[in-house]
């Protein structure tokens, strides 16, 4: 039997919100669970008795919620959740008006800053005001060009104060990233920095910011937020430009009037990675978000008011979304924008013991980096605030794991979520009632049918399958943009199984409820048929110091697949036929033969995504001489070029 990595002490499981929950539903529905587990079968066979339970025990607010929780349930999609509700999302995220921090922010060393509750309220109803008096209503689109900073949080909240439909990239895509996504919803409303801080360097956009506006001729107003000091300049440089200060400063404060709306009112478009064309345009509601982000933080997360909770993201990945409904539980929200290791590996760490943040989130390919730096955050730092680390993004190794007990911090609750831009949340994650094992990902999320299906849609106890989930849930997204017939939507999602939810992931369940993610399914290797995760080969190697990062593809040879495993070798190391040699071997005995490489290559670079994933499909079609069709989705596109016409992989 495994041994638990960490298991949470009889307070914590006392005091836990999850707890409160089950008292709650035994109390109100004369029950008698007694697990997470009993708690979370009962979520998804009673959904209706759950989400109206949630709705309450959350606190969500609005001016009317009706008798109806679901609507055609059994529809996945179509099932419709308070279909008389009308509320406000932004109303849910400003709920107090006091002196205490709403919002503290850190731009590498170069910035600080700090919005109270109050004055988040007051900035909020200023901007408001200015894009009413400019015509904006509900279902107008406002595009951000942004930082993770104040200004973004205070300008989607007075858009969503309206019913207005939030857009939001990074400020380091390109022209043309900008274009593919922002083109297709003709924003009323562009909102941009004039430049932001990128380890140690300051990289000016108003150039770029200047050829997308020329190219979106839906927008009526710019309005340029100043981060480096020059936002006057660019924005007089800009048809129908103004400066963030200055429009906001047209108004002075009121009470915020919060537009009533459906609960399935879109609220948020995100967009799909796009390295294999032209990105999705995913439409989310204000009322799915919510309760979506309810569950997953107060629950799943243990989030109470007071905390103060950092998630390390840009505004072109979903988890800046997901930490804006942290308002909503009353927290405090850390923003940080920029490298998190300028100028130093401990920057993060510093500012949560600064700010005394109580959740540290990340991604997984940050705690490996951090990991090889070979220093250790628990030696330097307190860290005594942090109950819980939280990481997103990609499968996070089991030697990870070990690195954050190890490492970071012995008595925190190590919650490893996944999910995706699809849903705005996740599917599984983390329990702060229940212990942590090496590898896994404790269980399934409350209100979600997530199970293991094999390649004939049946339901598989162990081994290595596609992610479905089996039930509805509100933060299904309404559609597609510009998909009148939902085409697009169905083919992403439904078309491999009828009525379920195939997500497009390799999983298999614990002999503990728990799971393990192997990767995107339509990544998946299949040398000699059989199906291999590349995540079960990432976490052999990059375990090794030589190594930085890898990257496996399927190489089409001989009428079969081969596997070729790409490598970032470490500073100083050399691939030579010795360390080949060693890499197969503890890829043999930690994997299997199956997963061992026919072709090892090293490279200088591996190209990622804006939001930081490796792009497996991209480099894929460059090794079989296929047209990347949009490199602009990447943060380095100039990586690709090193896969081209590589000699090794030509015998």
């Amino acid at each position: 039997m495994a041994t638990p990595l960490w298991e949470p002490s009889a307070d914590r499981i006392r005091n836990a919100n999850v707890t409160r929950l089950m008292s709650h539903v035994n109390e109100r529905y004369g029950l008698g669970l007694n697990s997470y587990d009993a708690l979370q079968r009962y979520s998804i066979e009673n959904s209706e008795e759950f989400w109206s339970t949630i709705w309450d025990f959350c606190g969500v607010r609005a001016s009317e919620r009706g008798e109806r929780v679901i609507v055609d349930g059994d529809k996945i999609p179509g099932a419709k959740y308070f279909p008389d509700a009308r509320l406000n999302y932004a109303e849910n995220l400003l709920r107090r008006r006091d002196a205490t921090p709403a919002l503290i922010f850190r731009g590498e060393d170069k910035a600080r800053s700090s919005v109270s509750w109050a004055e988040m309220h007051d900035k909020v109803s200023s901007l408001q005001q200015g894009l009413t008096a400019m015509g904006f209503t509900q279902g107008d689109r406002i595009a951000a060009i942004v930082p993770n900073m104040p200004e973004s949080a205070l300008a989607m909240m007075a858009a969503a104060s309206l019913g207005g439909i939030w857009s939001s990239c990074s400020p380091d895509f390109g022209e043309r990233g900008v274009l593919d996504r922002f083109g297709q919803i003709e924003p009323k409303v562009l909102i941009a920095c004039d430049g932001y801080y990128y380890n140690g360097k300051t990289i000016d956009i108003s150039d770029k910011l200047a050829q997308v506006v020329a190219e979106l001729p839906s927008l009526e107003r710019v309005i340029v937020i100043s981060y480096l000091g020059h936002a006057d300049k660019v924005a007089a440089a800009l048809p129908n430009g103004i400066t963030f200060e200055e429009f906001a400063g047209e108004h002075a404060p009121a009470d915020v009037a919060f537009t009533q709306l459906p609960f399935d009112h879109p609220l948020y478009i995100l967009f799909s990675s796009g390295t294999t064309g032209v990105p999705k345009c995913i439409v989310h509601s204000a009322g799915g978000v919510l309760l979506k982000h309810l569950v997953e933080q107060q629950l799943q997360c243990d989030i109470k008011p007071g905390d103060r909770v950092f998630y390390f993201s840009t505004c072109g990945w979903m988890m800046w979304n997901w930490l804006m409904s942290g308002l909503a539980c009353e927290a405090t929200l850390l923003l940080f924008d920029g490298s998190p290791f300028a100028p130093s590996e401990r920057v993060l760490f510093d500012y949560a013991d600064e700010e005394q943040a109580t959740i540290f989130g990340t991604s997984a390919k940050y705690i490996d980096a951090l990991k090889k730096t070979g220093w250790k955050p628990n030696e330097t730092h307190s860290l005594q605030s942090v109950d819980t680390v939280m990481s997103t993004g990609s499968p996070l190794a089991p030697e990870s794991f070990d690195f954050v007990y190890e490492g970071i911090k012995k008595d925190v609750h190590l919650s490893s979520i996944s999910g995706g831009t699809d849903i705005c949340g996740c599917f599984v994650g983390g329990v702060p009632v229940l212990p942590v094992y090496r590898g896994e990902i404790q269980a399934s999320f409350l209100g979600m049918g997530t199970d293991v299906w094999d390649e004939d849609g049946k339901h598989m106890d162990g081994g290595k399958g596609e992610l479905v989930c089996t039930v509805a849930f509100p933060s299904m997204p309404i559609g597609f943009w510009n998909d009148p017939e939902g085409e697009k939507y169905h083919n992403a999602y439904f078309a491999r199984f009828d009525n379920i939810w195939c997500h497009g992931d390799f999983a298999e369940w614990t002999e503990r409820g728990g799971m393990v993610i192997h990767g995107r399914s339509d990544a998946t290797l299949n040398p000699g048929g059989v199906r291999i995760g590349t995540a079960e080969i990432y976490a052999q190697v990059e375990a090794m110091d030589e190594v930085m990062e890898a990257l496996a593809i399927g190489q089409q040879w001989d009428s079969d697949v081969r596997v070729v495993l790409f490598l970032r070798m470490a500073e100083g190391v050399v691939l030579d036929d010795e360390l080949i040699g060693a890499i197969k071997k503890r890829v043999r005995t930690g994997a299997s033969p199956r997963h061992v490489p026919a072709k090892i290559v090293a490279v200088a670079d591996i190209p990622r995504t804006k939001s930081g994933k490796i792009t497996e499909l991209a480099v894929r079609d460059v090794v079989h001489g296929r047209e990347v069709k949009n490199k602009e989705a990447l943060a380095n596109p100039e990586a690709l070029d090193l896969f081209r016409n590589i000699s090794e992989l030509q015998n």
